[in-house]
């Protein structure tokens, strides 16, 4: 029963999946599985794009039998991850944990011109829910899997806490039911007696209804005196009762709830620190930032003393939560027990994203710090620092198609998957001059056309991809471009099409991006391929080449001049990895068969279907994929953009996602992107140079 979960009792995780392991799969679960269980640090699973790495981390749960972990750098991907887990683990706890911000513009200060900017924020409901069910079904049982982003290493409130205040209800236990509104009360939950609401509970007499903040069913108890009657499962829109149940435990409507004896010693401490503050100011001549810093602390000492709660109260956190400047914040981590088993998704990518979190918004809270607008310990609140993450993390298996130097180095076992499942190669790679590239990519993008397959190209500027697509449009080609001054929808709508046919080359810088796979793509054409750097480095060619390998006729050219080891090295791992994979499927008469994957024909489903969080229904698989990853890299811009304090920026891409999620009017027309271009002038100047 998906709404009592976290009270069921734990069973063992049982894998539900009518496939068995095959090909590369059996021995990678194997040496990972025993590596872990030899109690090693570290192992790596390099697995090829498209070779079921989740199936196979699926499998080493199954075999382990640990509570895990999967962390990764992008919110689509935690989606998709999430949707795959819940199909493979039904019986089990396995629960999604990201940012629950629909936008974000963090509290700062620009001395500059004098402005100071509030923190705003709009927070996703539903994804607040599953991340109160994550920390409470780690709480309560062992067969739980956490489908993460990288905010699992910001700081939370204590475990310990949250497990102190969860209200334990029993059938026949002695408990008032004043006691039980009192404790309702501290654990954030609302009295609503007219609307039964999540995080929120109502009165009828001896009856108390609950709506749990991490459930999608409330719940009812009814009281005889001061002894509980029963507890039943209950319908929070029609009323009606539902299951018995003997038991349930109710967890806290935060996660940062805290006890009053907590606060009441937070406070004396909050107190302390700023009369240390006003006294520097003093001593230093800043007398507008000691009257500053004293009236915002006190009035939010007040708020704090008389409910508990104040605005920004995680800038207390350090104080709130008992710790001293030298210990690490809590952090969902803490949540799992010490033998929990993390797997780090992409890790190439993932990896150096979690130890660059801690020091992304130091700068910005100094600065408050110094004007007095924050008391100095406002900066203990942050996400895990590198050593900090590699201390409170038992064992770890990196997944990734190109793990990186630290990967492969420290690994105990580098597990290899290199077979896929449909029996798809890697795609030939070949080397040609880069003069003559332009001429060369036109005619080998002609032949492709005529076998009806889709072109990827590669380009190292955005002015070059826009040429080169005007280039062959004046040749007569249907192409496109596509680079990061495309308005969201607009790149959602040239995805769809370019995979329904409406063109057939796609012109771009980066085409690295997860969830931007083209499965017609068979030919990849990567320009100037010799200019070492980030987009032309071995881990870039290979994942750029990947593009073209859930295509039977796969194939990746590189214009350069010189060999460089990037390339050099790429080439080599390729055509090894063909080698082999041709050599299994000889063996096993296996005949390699393409990816297909339906095209939606609507921009985004009815907006009267369901008003959960877009990446959630992502997760659910009622949202287009393309839409989704293109959510999640302007929800990454945004925030980037308000961590660099260019808030007119990010208030216009909150509002381009808002109006994605939304939808414009009529999202069931075949080109739903022409209704939302008033909205984007950009769009506007694009299409008229496009025509």
């Amino acid at each position: 029963m998906a709404g009592t979960r976290n009270n069921c009792g734990e069973k063992p995780f049982k894998l539900s999946s009518e496939f068995k392991p095959m090909g590369d799969q059996p021995q990678a679960i194997d040496l990972i599985a025993r590596s872990v269980e030899r109690g090693n640090k570290y192992q790596t699973l390099l697995g090829v794009t498209g070779s079921g790495k989740t199936f196979t981390m699926a499998n080493i749960i199954e075999r382990v039998q640990r509570p895990t972990l999967i962390i990764s750098h992008n919110k689509t991907l935690a989606a998709q991850l999430y949707s795959e887990f819940k199909h493979f683990f039904p019986d089990n706890a396995v629960e999604y944990f990201i940012s629950y911000y629909d936008y974000y513009q963090p509290e700062a200060y620009v001395p500059a011109t004098d402005t100071y900017i509030e923190k705003d924020s709009a927070i996703n409901d539903d994804i607040e829910r599953l991340r109160i069910a994550a920390s409470s079904a780690l709480l309560s049982r062992r067969d739980v899997i956490v489908i993460a982003s990288v905010s699992c290493i910001y700081g939370l409130g204590s475990p310990q806490d949250f497990r102190e205040m969860m209200i334990p209800m029993r059938v026949g236990m002695r408990l008032r039911r004043d006691e039980l509104l009192e404790r309702l009360v501290a654990n954030v939950y609302r009295r609503n007696d007219i609307e039964l609401e999540r995080c929120s509970f109502r009165v009828r007499g001896d009856t108390v209804d609950v709506f749990p903040a991490y459930m999608e069913t409330a719940i009812r108890i009814t009281f005889f005196d001061d002894e509980v009657e029963s507890i039943r499962e209950l319908d929070p829109l029609t009323g009606r009762a539902g299951t018995k149940l003997n038991r349930f435990d109710l967890y806290p409507a935060s996660q940062y709830i805290t006890t009053r004896e907590r606060i009441n010693e937070a406070i004396g401490k909050i107190q302390n620190e700023l009369e240390e503050q006003v006294a520097k100011f003093e001593r230093e001549g800043k007398l507008l930032e000691a009257q500053r810093i004293r009236m915002r602390t006190e009035n939010d000492i007040e708020m704090l003393r008389e409910t508990g709660f104040c605005f920004g109260i995680e800038n207390y956190s350090m104080h709130i939560g008992g710790r001293t400047p030298e210990q690490r914040p809590w952090c969902l981590l803490d949540f799992f027990p010490k033998d929990f088993l993390v797997f780090i998704d992409e890790s190439h990518v993932t990896l150096p994203q979690i130890h660059g979190m801690s020091h992304g918004d130091r700068s910005r809270k100094n600065r408050l710090v110094e004007f007095g607008f924050r008391l100095p310990s406002a900066v203990e609140n942050r996400p895990l620092k590198p050593e900090e993450f590699d201390e409170v993390v038992p064992q770890t298996v990196f997944v990734s198609a190109t793990p990186a130097p630290f990967e492969l180095e420290n690994s105990a076992v580098v597990a290899e998957q290199i077979i896929r499942p449909t029996g798809l190669l890697d795609p030939v790679m070949e080397a040609r001059p880069i003069k003559g590239q332009i001429e060369d990519v036109i005619h080998e993008t002609t032949l492709a056309i005529e076998r009806g397959e889709r072109v990827l190209v590669t380009t190292l500027t955005k002015r070059m991809s826009e040429d080169i697509c005007e280039f062959m449009r004046e040749r007569g080609m249907r192409a496109e471009y596509l680079h990061s001054d495309i308005d969201a929808i607009e790149r959602v709508e040239i995805l769809r099409r370019l995979r329904q046919g409406a063109f057939d080359v796609l012109i771009g810088v980066n085409l690295l991006r997860e969830g931007l796979d083209i499965p017609e793509a068979a030919l990849v054409a990567i320009l100037d391929a010799d200019k070492e750097g980030f987009l032309r480095s071995e881990t870039s060619i290979i994942q750029t080449a990947g593009r073209a390998a859930r295509h039977e006729n796969g194939r990746v050219i590189l214009y350069a001049d010189v060999m460089t080891q990037s390339l050099t090295r790429a080439i080599a791992i390729c055509q090894l990895r063909r080698e082999r994979q041709t050599a299994y499927n000889a063996e096993h008469g296996i005949t390699p068969r393409g990816v297909r994957r339906a095209v939606q024909e609507s921009l985004l489903p009815p907006s009267d279907e369901s008003d959960a969080g877009t990446l959630l229904m992502a997760a659910e698989g009622t949202k287009d994929e393309d839409v989704a990853a293109v959510l999640a890299e302007l929800e990454e811009e945004m925030l980037a953009a308000a961590d660099r304090l260019e808030f007119e920026k990010a208030a216009l891409l909150r509002d381009q996602i808002a109006l994605l999620k939304k939808g414009s009017a009529g999202t069931h027309s075949a080109t739903p992107a022409k209704k939302s271009k008033p909205y984007f002038p950009a769009v506007k100047a694009k299409a008229r140079r496009r025509k």
